[in-house]
């Protein structure tokens, strides 16, 4: 029996090392922007999207909206069957939303957003 790999979610958010200032000092816009562009492609590498972005911001997000519209076409001409599935779809389908900032001294704060 093979295992299966476990997506790591949870890796570092940190960037590496030579993102930052030499002798610990605080990080000028365009090495923030080095910051939030590494951990923004690391959270494509998993599955997010960008949603929006500004200079010092980014709005990713996860998962798709359902199609309502679709589903109860589904659900009309299907004699109301395709309800179940539609149902089920609604319940379980999420979409994730997260906000990352890269503060002055160059740690990224995230936020959850609804």
């Amino acid at each position: 029996m093979r295992r299966r790999r476990a997506v790591r979610e949870s890796a570092s958010i940190e960037p590496p090392p030579g993102y930052y200032v030499a002798g610990g000092g605080t990080p000028d816009a365009a090495q923030r922007a080095l910051i939030l562009d590494w951990i923004v492609s690391r959270r494509i590498a998993s599955g997010w999207r960008v949603e929006s972005r500004s200079g010092s911001q980014v709005v990713l997000v996860r998962g798709q909206p359902v199609n309502h519209v679709l589903h109860a076409f589904l659900t009309v001409f299907s004699c109301l069957a395709w309800g179940i599935v539609w149902a089920v779809v609604a319940l379980v389908n999420r979409v994730e939303r997260v906000a990352l900032t890269v503060d002055a001294q160059g740690r990224v704060v995230t936020v959850s957003a609804p």
